[in-house]
């Protein structure tokens, strides 16, 4: 060896840092030649080096049996995320609308949620036989017979082709108005309640006054375009939200297709019932003076809402719009009262306090 001094160094550094290895070799050797050494010291980092909530956690982490939650004590000064509604502009929606005029109302509290141009007066088309239902619903039991004039079976598409001269059940009749849509039911009905068209137009304007819709007046039973007949969006909203109060005629709108006593099967005009989730029913309209109308009910979520237009030249994009629209706008208005007056409670189990924060395997989450 070239340094034993540096040897020897080395020798009494090793035996003052490990005094007890030999000893700890004799007693835990798993074999002749091979030594083993052990320490009981456990690492463990000082309270400054460490942040004050994973103090917390460590001081106060019980194991869980059965993987369950652990609930620590959270200082109450913590401020929670708040709530974030995307706001929805109504000028952008109006960009994107064909219609005219538009509305779309709470169909509990009648209270309007968007509208736009509501009480521009405009020709309803086939929508105004709403009224012409609930009056022939009010007047006639499904078994009387309606007998079809001339004037009756003349009238334009839509129609069911009832013969003059015959006598059809008022049910089927009804059915017709409200699914196919037909201007010769409409008429037929409207002669054997009050003797003429006219007659029965002026019910028509009485029964919309009696629902609040002021604006509406009729001059036909089927809304074929005629002067001085006119409806609003409100008016129509309106007069549909008490309509679906009426129980047969809720029972009615919302049917798909039906088949008439004479063996004739009618099939409803209202793509909503099928294309829009939510659809209760409705009515649809079109003529070439007012365009495409609608009216219909909608529910989501516990929310109902009346969606009507006028004048509109891409009806079933407008409603769809409309209806998420008013959907989103309620969410908003529900998140506004949630934030006002809803109080947050922690589930079992119970804990000190009530303001917790739950561990469950390596997360750590509110529990709101």
């Amino acid at each position: 060896m070239r340094n034993p001094a540096a040897l020897l160094i080395i020798f009494l550094i090793f035996a003052l840092t490990f005094p007890f290895a030999g000893q700890c070799a004799g007693s835990n050797a798993s074999s002749p030649g091979t030594t083993i050494l052990t320490s009981d010291y456990k690492f463990s980092p000082g309270a400054s080096q460490l942040s004050e909530v994973r103090r917390q956690i460590i001081e106060s982490y019980q194991p869980a049996p059965d993987n369950s939650f652990v609930l620590l004590d959270r200082s109450l000064d913590t401020k929670r995320k708040p709530v974030r509604l995307v706001k929805i502009s109504d000028s952008s929606l109006r960009k994107k609308l064909s219609a005219r005029s538009a509305i779309v109302m709470d169909a509990g509290s009648g209270k309007e949620i968007y509208s736009h141009n509501p009480d521009r007066p405009g020709q309803p088309a086939s929508t105004i036989k709403v009224l012409t239902s609930l009056l022939a619903m009010d007047y006639l039991k499904n078994n009387a017979l309606v007998p079809v004039s001339s004037w009756a079976a003349s009238m334009p598409r839509s129609k069911i082709y009832i013969r003059k001269g015959k006598s059809y059940y008022a049910d089927d009749m009804i059915n017709a108005v409200l699914m196919a849509s037909a201007n010769d039911a409409s008429v037929a009905l409207a002669e054997k309640i009050a003797g003429s068209e006219s007659g029965f137009a002026k019910m028509m304007t009485r029964k919309a006054n009696e629902l609040g819709a002021k604006k509406t007046i009729c001059k036909t039973a089927s809304g074929l375009t005629a002067k001085g007949q006119q409806t609003t969006a409100r008016d129509l909203a309106m007069i549909f939200r008490a309509a679906m109060q009426h129980q047969e005629f809720a029972d009615r709108i919302k049917l798909l297709k039906a088949k008439t006593s004479y063996g004739k099967t009618l099939r409803s005009h209202n793509k909503a019932l099928w294309q829009i989730d939510g659809a209760q029913g409705g009515k649809t309209g079109y003529t070439w003076a007012a365009k495409q109308t609608y009216v219909g009910k909608f529910s989501r979520n516990g929310e109902e809402i009346v969606v009507a237009i006028l004048g509109s030249r891409n009806m079933w994009n407008d409603i769809a719009k409309l209806v998420d629209y008013g959907f989103s706008k309620q969410l908003q208005l529900a998140g506004r009262e949630d934030n006002n007056t809803k109080t947050y409670v922690i589930p079992a189990p119970p804990a000190p306090h009530s303001d917790l924060v739950v561990l469950s395997g390596n997360k750590k989450t509110e529990r709101l």
